[in-house]
Order: structure tokens, then sequence, then C-alpha cells
């Protein structure tokens, strides 16, 4: 199967479970783990998602590129890992006092990050390999 039909894959799979997570990790590999409701196949091996990210997503992503997007059913357990970098970050909308408890804090801006995608492997709770499919 080619890279662009697994992304797609990947893509329906993250829209009908309803998130997908995304794995960053600052300049010193102290990871951090968001999620994403959305999750869109865009042309050449990329994808984007999109959600209100906390800080630690964004700074992250600007002192290191590599992310990795995980998709997963657990009702199937089956599921995949895009793993690429970050080009690019989009602020798609924004609003003040979207969660409560956060009207004191800056305005929460929805972004969406687009992702090279440079390998896929499968993601399950059971014994698998780390091998590219």
């Amino acid at each position: 199967m080619s890279r662009k039909e697994l992304i797609r894959k990947a893509v329906d799979m993250a829209n009908r479970v309803g998130y997908a997570l995304v794995a960053t990790s600052d300049r010193n590999g102290l990871a951090h783990v968001a999620a994403s409701r959305r999750v869109e196949a865009e042309p050449d091996n990329h994808v984007a998602v999109s959600e209100w990210f906390c800080p630690g997503t964004l700074a992250n992503l600007q002192e290191n590129p590599h992310i990795t997007v995980v998709v997963w059913d657990p009702a199937s357990d089956t599921g995949f890992q895009l793993i690429g970098k970050s080009v690019g970050l989009e602020d798609t909308a924004m609003l003040d006092g979207f969660s409560p408890g956060m009207e004191e804090a800056r305005p929460q801006v929805e972004r969406k990050i687009r992702v090279r995608v440079e390998k896929i492997m499968d993601f399950s709770h059971a014994p698998h390999t780390d091998e590219e499919k």
C-alpha cells in the first residue's frame, strides 16, 4: 500500500474514532502529548491536525519540529503512527474565555499544525514491530 493510501486510512480512522494523539518533545527530549479532534490529509504526504493546542505543544515545535501523530481504534486495537516534522502552524480561530477558568489568561487560539509524514508504523496495544509500513 502506498504512503498516500496509508495516510488516507489513518485520517479516516481518526475521523471515525474522533481523536488523534499528537506527541512532541522539547530540545532536551522532554515529551508532551496532546489530543486533536481533527486530522486532514493534505497533498504530498502531509497531514494537518487542528485543535486548541496547549502552550507545551507549541513551545516544543518552536524548538524541535519532530512530531508523531498517533491514531488508534481501541475497539479493533489497530492504528497508525505518522512520524514526521512540523512544516507550519496556522491560526484558525481565536476566542477569549473559551475554556472556563481561563478568562484571565491570554486568548485561546485554535491552530492547525501541518506535518510532513516521513514514516508510518503500526500502533496497537498488542505486541507489534516498529517496522515502517
